[in-house]
């Protein structure tokens, strides 16, 4: 399923998979052909690559784990908007971007 969040600001694609509890969802910016993967940390292993971006969402008591796929030295902004976009569609307006895992 592909969802499209469009703003004046931004224009993102969402790839759902069938089983939305596994959060292996991803967000497309086609301008820059930039994916961010969202995974669910409790639920899913993260296993670190080289040279990609990792960020963090809390919001209650949810934590989503996001990572980047094809990075070359995009803005770090589009990244946090991409994710901020994410967690409004998930209706986690609010939402706090970690850098480092939240302790």
């Amino acid at each position: 399923m592909c969802i499209i969040c469009d703003t004046m600001t931004c224009n993102f694609f969402i790839s759902v998979t069938k089983n939305g509890c596994d959060k292996k969802d991803t967000i497309h910016d086609p301008i820059s052909k930039l994916k961010v993967k969202v995974f669910d940390p409790i639920k899913s292993k993260l296993i670190p690559r080289k040279g990609e971006i990792r960020f963090f969402v809390t919001a209650g008591t949810e934590t989503l784990a996001f990572e980047t796929e094809g990075y070359k030295r995009h803005r770090e902004l589009l990244i946090l908007e991409m994710i901020s976009r994410y967690c409004v569609y998930l209706g986690l307006f609010k939402a706090q971007i970690h850098p480092a895992w939240p302790l």
